[in-house]
């Protein structure tokens, strides 16, 4: 008997957490799954508290979303209990609530972005808007980076299962070599949306350089439900060459509060019982 879809959620008790706990739902539904919560305490003594806090914030949102929540509470450092709980349940997908830039780099920081980026588990991040109960349109943004199947596939997969619209975001690049490379890419891109049915748009950026910003407008000019981006440098980063140094926090923190979804090549978002 195959398990369930289960999606886990980090909370810390906060509006963001709240935040991360409704797009966890509105994901688990769709796979008639469930949720489980984590709370990490830092000492045995804060068991007893957090063991109430978090019954409570299980029944809550069980009677808010209408599926089944249950919780753990584990001790030690959030950093390691994220991924050892994900891979424990089996969890198929991550949910997780940020702070702002201020608190991203409090909370999370460099250590935990390379464990996002080695993560067996598909990691969603949210701010505190929450889920409007729909993924429509999904923005892709390609530079210069290889599109390979496995990278497409994920995508495709996401678009598939919730009937969203793929948005193409390309880099303008003065250079010919990058330029014609990037039109490759999205050659290659469109073949494989047009192959697999997945219904596609592709805009180019206006201006050369500053690729992030305008990528981040676009989204939010289209009403984009969620940004998708893969790991593809192989190392321990965890967003592609386009967005190393600073790029991490401005696409994760955006102020439109549109959640991305980071991936690596490697894992499939839609399991093959739900396929």
């Amino acid at each position: 008997m195959k398990e369930g879809y289960k999606v886990l959620v980090p909370t810390d008790f906060t509006s963001e957490a709240q935040a991360a706990i409704s797009y966890a739902a509105f994901v688990a539904k769709s796979f008639k799954g469930s949720i489980v919560l984590l709370h990490v305490i830092p000492n045995e003594k804060a068991r007893k508290k957090a063991t109430i806090n978090m019954k409570k914030e299980a029944e809550n949102a069980s009677k808010e979303h209408g599926l089944t929540v249950d919780y753990k509470i584990e001790r030690g450092s959030i950093f390691d209990q994220i991924p050892e709980v994900a891979d424990k349940i089996k969890a198929m997908l991550i949910v997780m609530g940020t702070h702002g830039v201020k608190g991203i780099q409090h909370i999370t920081g460099s250590y935990a972005l390379k464990v996002i980026g080695h993560s067996k588990v598909p990691f969603i991040v949210t701010q505190s808007k929450k889920c409007d109960g729909k993924i429509k349109d999904l923005v892709l943004p390609v530079k210069f980076s290889e599109e390979t199947k496995s990278k497409l596939s994920i995508t495709a997969s996401i678009a598939k299962h919730f009937g969203a619209v793929v948005r193409i975001f390309t880099s303008n690049e003065s250079d010919e070599f990058l330029r014609t490379k990037v039109n490759r890419e999205v050659i290659f891109a469109r073949h494989y949306f047009e192959e697999r049915g997945v219904k596609y748009e592709v805009e180019r950026a206006v201006e050369q350089g500053n690729f992030i910003p305008q990528m981040l407008e676009y989204a939010n000019d289209v009403d984009a439900d969620m940004i998708a981006i893969v790991n593809s440098t192989g190392d321990a980063g965890f967003l592609p060459e386009l967005f190393k140094g600073s790029g991490e926090v401005e696409v994760l923190n955006n102020k439109y509060q549109i959640p991305v979804i980071v991936t690596n090549p490697s894992q499939i978002f839609v399991p093959q019982h739900f396929g």
